[in-house]
């Protein structure tokens, strides 16, 4: 087996000391009274509505005499929630009040991104709703085929229940009713995709440049009125892609008829308090892993700070490829609970490793099968609580989300703080297997070869 450089350690420890500094304090850059964000740290952290407070808006039309719908107005708020979320903003609240045409909006906000007033105008700016031939898309992956109806030629569009056949069993369907602009087009367009065999074309849908819907042409639709079949799960499948249709397809434009501010229930003071109280119980922990497992110990504690400041990384935007995250106080208590799973880890690897010395193994042979053993008593823990994860970003998530689709066979509740609780979980498992079990790892058995730490004691021996 080839042997681990003694340079390793030092190597993975400095690359650790770099981002647990740059995913605290971040790295910004000055030209006179501007300041530009490098690397995103804590403070950039979009803090939820419970620890910072957030933004209170009322959408309604434009014009104030226009009647509307519940329909109407649930596509607005589906609309809205599906931007909510596309920004990583889980940490919500959005009803409907259908006596007075309003859609009510709260959701956190930070200083250190765009205005309230920018934020509002982002979510709630109208929708756009295009049909297009075939579901090819360009580089950009905007739709390359040709446009066939947009918004404004969409009357409704509601989720029912139709027989199938005889024996009057029935599936969910969107029902969608054109209006006299738009049905010679979709009658042309289907007339161009609808072939008798097995090989019809497609008419796919789409809102603001995302796909929502790609339906196959079964028949020549020439009286406008379109049923999607998409052997949907339930009646709130279909009627999401009702509301989400009819939400490109509002025949009014709306605006924020009044914006407020949300008070935090908790306070800065009681985020600096959970903030002091998080590194007392860190140093606590290095101390007792030092002071227990010797050199694994200090290894396993760089590695458990790793892992902290990856978390950190993942939910304050640290990635460039991944925004924000929301942090809300069950989001903090996913994050705690996974760093105790990163100590249960380091100690179940240090725990084997120090019965093998006992035993009478070399250093060496001692780390090496330490960390064999322990692996899969690691792994199969740790794999539950992913499953665990995924399975609450799943139900409490966007159905659009990867999760959602993977549990589609779940009831969607609503995106909220107990997404924030498995989305930090699931970050704090994904880190802990880098940081855990490979980082820490492969730095014990580089630190092992120095001469220095070539004592048995190092490792949880008796002292020669």
């Amino acid at each position: 087996m080839k042997r681990t450089p003694k340079s390793a350690f030092f190597i993975v420890a400095i690359l650790i000391s770099v981002l647990v500094y740059t995913a605290l304090f971040g790295v910004y850059t000055r030209y006179g009274d501007r300041m530009d964000t490098v690397i995103r740290g804590v403070g950039d952290i979009r803090w939820g509505i419970d620890i910072q407070g957030g933004v209170d808006v009322t959408f309604g039309p434009v014009d104030a005499n226009i009647e509307t719908t519940a329909d109407q107005l649930d596509g607005v708020k589906t609309i809205i929630e599906q931007r909510l979320v596309s920004k990583n903003i889980t940490d919500y609240e959005a009803y409907t009040d259908a006596a007075n045409n309003q859609v009510i909006v709260r959701f956190p906000w930070s200083s250190t991104e765009e205005t309230p007033e920018e934020a509002v105008a982002e979510i709630g700016q109208t929708a756009m709703l295009e049909f297009h031939i075939g579901s090819d898309t360009d580089d950009d992956g905007k739709p390359t085929g040709a446009l066939v109806l947009n918004g404004n030629d969409v009357e409704s569009a509601t989720a029912q229940y139709q027989q199938t056949d005889e024996q009057s069993t029935g599936e969910y369907v969107v029902v969608l009713n054109l209006k006299d602009s738009g049905k010679k087009a979709f009658a042309d367009a289907t007339r161009k995709q609808y072939n008798n065999g097995s090989n019809s074309g497609t008419i796919s849908i789409w809102l603001d440049k995302d796909m929502i819907s790609n339906p196959t042409v079964n028949a020549v639709i020439d009286n406008g009125v379109a049923v999607i079949s998409g052997n949907f799960a339930d009646y709130q499948e279909a009627k999401e892609l009702a509301d989400l249709i009819t939400s490109g397809a509002l025949p009014f434009e709306i605006e924020a008829t009044s914006l407020g501010s949300i008070s935090p229930t908790m306070g800065s003071s009681a985020l600096r308090s959970m903030a002091i109280a998080a590194a007392i119980a860190m140093a606590l922990v290095v101390v007792i892993m030092v002071l227990f497992y010797r050199l694994p110990g200090v290894v396993a504690s760089i590695a458990l700070c790793g892992q902290m400041a990856l978390s950190i990384a993942a939910i304050s935007g640290y990635f460039a490829v991944f925004d924000s995250f929301t942090m809300t106080l069950p989001g903090v208590a996913g994050l705690i609970l996974s760093i105790g799973i990163g100590v249960d880890c380091n100690v179940i690897t240090a725990e084997s490793v120090r019965d093998e010395i006992r035993a009478g193994k070399t250093i060496d042979s001692a780390i090496r099968s330490g960390s064999k053993n322990s692996f899969w008593a690691i792994f199969d823990g740790n794999i539950t609580v992913l499953i665990v994860a995924a399975v609450l970003m799943g139900v409490f998530g966007s159905s659009n989300g990867l999760f959602g689709l993977l549990f589609s066979w779940f009831p969607v509740s609503t995106t909220g703080s107990v997404y924030s609780f498995g989305y930090t979980l699931l970050i704090g498992v994904i880190t802990n297997f880098i940081m855990g079990v490979w980082a820490s790892r492969l730095m014990l058995r580089s630190i092992s070869r120095l001469k220095i730490f070539r004592k048995p004691w190092f490792y949880g021996g008796e002292r020669a």
